[in-house]
């Protein structure tokens, strides 16, 4: 469960971004997020960095935070050009009211700007637990459109869920999206070894409801979180989803996608310690 995994850091972090060289593997996706408020321009440097050093890096791109075509065009433009990047995570973005003229990320992916730039490899957001921001009756039907969409105009599309700190709710949802025909791989978003502060924080920012009763009405399972990071989630995962075939997770898992809540040296020196058992 723990090959090929990859992992979401801040662009603005220089410390970390000078690590993830010399601590990831070559072929490693990571994962840049955009900062409501912070200048999109100043991933392009990182990024840059992440791929002259092996990685892939995947620039989000919050659909409500863009604020005309043309910024997109330009982004896009000089992450292909001068980054060498071939992928990047399309998110909705956490704003009441968009600030240009994408809505959400479908609205980005339809614009044909990034396909333009030469990106042809698109992440997309999901949400086992769903959206606090959205109604179910509008985030149900997104996915499929999305994947519909990305298939007709030929991009290859991964999903990468919200962490959660509940397995049930991964299990369940990746059975149902199955069973409706979305065959797509799928990263799930699990957070890295933090404190139970940080992990309840986090929780209630990001609106995992099943996750926040987890942390707060089980403190037996929460403290084992916080002393052996994600691993009792990842095994009852396996154990809900069942075996694999040879070296292939089931059910089109592509790996985990890792959020660093305690820190990137603390999340990498856990999945390395987890790794070498």
């Amino acid at each position: 469960m723990l090959r090929g995994f990859s992992i979401e850091v801040n662009p603005g972090e220089s410390k970390v971004i000078d690590a993830a060289p010399v601590r990831l593997n070559p072929g490693t996706e990571v994962f840049l997020t955009w900062i409501p408020g912070a200048n999109p321009m100043e991933t392009i440097a990182p990024a840059a960095k992440l791929r002259s050093a092996g990685l892939f890096p995947v620039p989000h791109i919050g659909a409500r935070h863009v604020e005309s075509a043309a910024q997109l065009e330009q982004f896009a433009a000089r992450l292909v050009g001068e980054a060498g990047v071939d992928r990047v995570l399309i998110i909705g973005g956490d704003r009441d009211q968009p600030a240009g003229p994408f809505d959400s990320s479908l609205a980005v992916m339809q614009s044909g700007i990034l396909q333009k730039a030469g990106i042809t490899r698109i992440a997309i957001g999901a949400f086992p637990e769903g959206n606090p921001s959205i109604p179910d009756a509008l985030l149900t039907p997104a996915l499929p459109a999305k994947v519909n969409f990305a298939r007709n105009a030929g991009l290859q599309l991964t999903i990468v869920t919200q962490f959660c700190f509940d397995a049930e709710p991964i299990v369940t949802w990746l059975k149902r999206i199955r069973s409706e025909g979305i065959d797509v791989p799928v990263r799930l978003g699990l957070a890295g070894p933090a404190s139970l502060i940080s992990l309840t924080r986090y929780a209630l920012k990001c609106g995992v409801g099943n996750s926040i009763k987890v942390l707060t009405e089980k403190p037996a399972f929460a403290k084992l979180l916080t002393d052996k990071g994600p691993e009792p989630i990842i095994r009852d995962v396996a154990a809900g989803i069942g075996p694999g075939n040879g070296s292939a997770l089931p059910l089109g898992i592509a790996g985990m996608h890792f959020f660093v809540f305690g820190g990137f040296n603390k999340t990498v020196d856990w999945i390395n310690a987890q790794r070498s058992q």
